[in-house]
């Protein structure tokens, strides 16, 4: 894991949504996509529950690596997700954060 490009590569990604829900997706864009789910345009899940906070993201070296690593964090529950994300803190501020 290293600190995402918020313009390219393969990113799975963890959002907050505003009735405290967890979203996981991956992207090759995060800055637009998260733009996109807090303009509604991105899931139907994230549609109804904005704004969403980006609270996770690592870069992953391939398209299918990223999609793999999305499904891994969907199968976790709940507790383990927000381990995860607490175990990197920053790791959903790639804009300022530090590196994963």
């Amino acid at each position: 894991m290293n600190h995402p490009d918020t313009d390219t590569g393969n990113i799975t990604y963890i959002l907050r949504c505003s009735d405290g829900t967890l979203y996981t997706g991956w992207t090759n864009n995060l800055e637009k996509r998260l733009q996109a789910h807090n303009n509604g345009q991105a899931s139907k899940y994230t549609r109804s529950r904005r704004p969403v906070t980006l609270v996770y993201a690592e870069n992953c070296h391939t398209r299918q690596e990223a999609m793999r690593r999305e499904a891994q964090i969907k199968k976790l529950s709940r507790k383990a997700k927000e381990g995860l994300i607490s175990a990197h803190p920053g790791a959903g501020a790639p804009w300022g954060g530090p590196p994963l």
